[in-house]
């Protein structure tokens, strides 16, 4: 893989990371609007779908053979790290979640990188991913996380590891497949788990506000079509490690966005998060990293 690839597949990372800083914000629009969890989840993946069609078409098919099914792996992966994200917040606080959540999926998917697919970091990597690290904490206080009394932080903890999961194995499909083919199936697999679950619930597919809906159509067409069309390609032109920091861009966008859009100004300590977690992204990007001789 070229300097000149790595330097632009990060670049779309970062760009799609930080379009997923509107995520959490659509979300709480549509939610207060009358959708519930999994029919947000739905609805995302519905509306995306479409766009995501006409886009991998224009390859000239769908995608098939294993980078199909590693792509509908990462759908159910990203399922379970929604669905996980979403339960751990109704028995901890939304800073605990994202903390867990978006802080250490990143370090699980070094760590697989170093075990299982031999890659090899020098000491510049490793206080890069120490920084990310370090970072997720102090934007999780400054939002008030603190030591709760242990089930959401497990459901966290369970869902950082499917978020770690989702960028690996997506990763793994664009080996093969087009980042837009890679999108398509992993989509169409979300799309079925959320609709499985609104069904087992009885939640309402209807019924919600004009605000809702235009929450709802901002989160299938800006965040899944467009944001993760933008990762999902850079994810096929870096390695998974250095695509999982650079996702961290997100948590800086969040607070930036939430400053005009919900009226929450950045806190000194979110700030200093914020630093942190960027200068994490540039050390492991910066950082040599090669496979290691079998």
């Amino acid at each position: 893989m070229s300097e000149h690839a790595s330097s632009r597949g990060l670049l779309a990372v970062l760009l799609g990371a930080a379009l997923l800083g509107f995520a959490a914000i659509f979300v709480r629009w549509a939610v207060a609007g009358g959708a519930t969890d999994f029919t947000v989840g739905f609805y995302r993946m519905l509306l995306a779908l479409p766009g995501i069609w006409l886009l991998a078409r224009r390859e000239g098919s769908l995608g098939s053979g294993p980078g199909r099914l590693w792509a509908l792996a990462a759908g159910a992966a990203f399922f379970l790290d929604l669905w996980g994200w979403h339960a751990a917040m109704r028995h901890t606080s939304a800073a605990n979640a994202t903390l867990l959540v978006g802080g250490l999926s990143p370090i699980w998917v070094a760590l697989f990188s170093v075990l299982f697919l031999r890659l090899r970091f020098g000491p510049l990597g490793w206080i890069g991913q120490a920084a990310g690290l370090g970072g997720a904490l102090i934007l999780g206080l400054a939002r008030g996380a603190k030591v709760g009394d242990g089930l959401g932080e497990g459901i966290a903890l369970a869902a950082s590891f499917a978020y770690a999961s989702y960028t690996l194995v997506l990763g793994r499909s664009r080996q093969s497949l087009k980042a837009t083919q890679a999108l398509f199936w992993a989509s169409l697999a979300c799309l079925a788990c959320f609709g499985g679950a609104v069904l087992l619930r009885g939640d309402p597919f209807t019924g919600f506000t004009f605000k809702a809906w235009m929450s709802l159509l901002a989160l299938g067409l800006v965040i899944q079509l467009l944001a993760w069309w933008l990762i999902s390609w850079g994810l096929g032109h870096v390695d998974a490690a250095l695509g999982a920091i650079g996702l961290q861009a997100q948590q800086v966008a969040t607070i930036f966005l939430a400053w005009p859009l919900l009226g929450e100004a950045p806190k000194p300590m979110g700030l200093l998060g914020a630093l942190l977690i960027a200068l994490g992204i540039a050390a492991v990007a910066a950082s040599p990293r090669r496979l290691a001789a079998r």
